[in-house]
């Protein structure tokens, strides 16, 4: 009888340390995770740009440089669309367009991407920051990395392409030298 109450009782000191294990699926998102960050991609957690979802979901972010922001723009997965929504590719709707339509070079890689994500893709992004995806992560570290160039490629593409300009000064140097007031 003593052994059975030693047995319960190291069952009970084990059960919360398996609890804390990872998962199959929590191992996988964590080695694909770390593989994309090896990448230079950026990973956050936060809520996507979806008006009806509450929560958060994944979010893998090809940063622009800062002095050559982005384009404004949303893809929505038709399946999370209203069908109010332009049409563009592939299953893809614009909920926000480019202000200024994209370079053709620039319109094909995007198309080509487009149609090479995961079902589980929802919503790609740009902003003058980065190029976001937003998506469910079902897909291992090295299946990720087959679509890093082609997304290092579009960001390099639509970098410097920003829909405002760039805040400047009112007068530049040169004119408040030779606005002819003298001291």
């Amino acid at each position: 009888m003593e052994w059975l109450l030693i047995v319960f009782v190291l069952m009970l000191v084990a059960a919360p340390v398996m609890w804390l294990q990872p998962s199959p699926r929590q191992k996988r998102q964590m080695q694909l995770r770390k593989r994309a960050r090896e990448h230079g991609v950026e990973v956050k957690i936060e809520p996507p740009p979806l008006h009806y979802f509450k929560g958060t979901m994944p979010a893998y972010r090809w940063r622009y440089p800062m002095d050559e922001p982005g384009p404004d723009f949303l893809l929505v997965r038709e399946e999370e669309a209203s069908e109010e929504l332009a049409s563009y590719h592939s299953g893809w709707r614009w909920r926000i367009a480019p202000l200024r339509p994209l370079p053709d070079e620039v319109d094909f890689r995007l198309k080509a991407l487009l149609e090479r994500l995961p079902q589980d893709a929802v919503v790609l992004q740009s902003n003058e920051a980065a190029l976001i995806l937003w998506w469910w992560e079902s897909q291992t570290g090295e299946r990720f990395v087959t679509y890093v160039e082609d997304f290092q490629q579009l960001r390099d593409g639509l970098r410097g392409r920003a829909d405002r300009p760039r805040s400047q000064s009112l007068t530049s140097p040169a004119s408040s030298e030779s606005d002819g007031f003298s001291g």
